[in-house]
């Protein structure tokens, strides 16, 4: 009688450990179901190459799908607050910021050494077009141009990299994916007591 009752018992637990097993695997597919926590860029800013476009960057934050991009913004500073705690992203996004304040900066250089050679052209009443300050203009106009060249060359390399080095991170630590079993099951054994079947698949 005391082994039947043992039996029973074991059989019980058995079926509790199978319960258990089963709601985990169960919520454990509900979070592969999830959107993934690592932040993807649109897919024409993730392909910008050397002297690419320097229009403002898209992003999908973690935990978003579909078409919920976001502009990371001229700096990248609305990117920033996903970033934080990651140092070699944030330096990656700091080297962003610093090509694009060069950038603005030479953008306006251009422009004031335009307006400056067009105010000359009627200063002194007749029209000029070579005078002194307008052949300053211009070899400022130029050396502006030549300088975006060499600005703009690897800027969105910074911001893809910072995102890069996040999504990196969060690779590291999410270990559970790799782990998780991929199916949870009950079997019989020769004697006729339930067993819980678990199953990994190699990834």
């Amino acid at each position: 009688m005391q082994k039947i009752n043992q039996l029973a018992a074991s059989q019980w637990r058995l079926r509790g450990l199978a319960t258990v097993a089963l709601s985990g695997g169960l919520f454990g597919a509900a979070l592969a179901q999830t959107a993934p926590n690592t932040i993807r860029l649109h897919p024409d800013d993730a392909e910008r190459g050397l002297n690419g476009p320097q229009h403002n960057f898209d992003f999908l934050p973690p935990g978003k799908s579909g078409d919920q991009y976001q502009s990371a913004g001229f700096f990248g500073q609305k990117l920033r607050p996903f970033l934080a705690g990651n140092e070699e992203a944030l330096d990656h996004l700091n080297d962003y910021r610093r090509q694009k304040t060069l950038y603005l900066a030479d953008r306006m250089l251009a422009v004031g050494s335009f307006a400056v050679y067009g105010q000359q052209i009627f200063a002194n009443g007749d029209r000029q077009y070579f005078n002194n300050t307008q052949k300053a203009a211009i070899a400022v106009f130029a050396t502006s141009v030549l300088a975006t060249v060499f600005i703009n060359r690897n800027t969105n390399k910074h911001l893809q990299r910072a995102v890069t080095a996040y999504n990196a991170d969060v690779a590291h630590m999410s270990l559970w994916p790799r782990l998780r079993p991929s199916s949870f099951g009950l079997s019989a054994a020769s004697t006729g007591q339930p067993l819980l079947a678990v199953r990994w698949l190699v990834r």
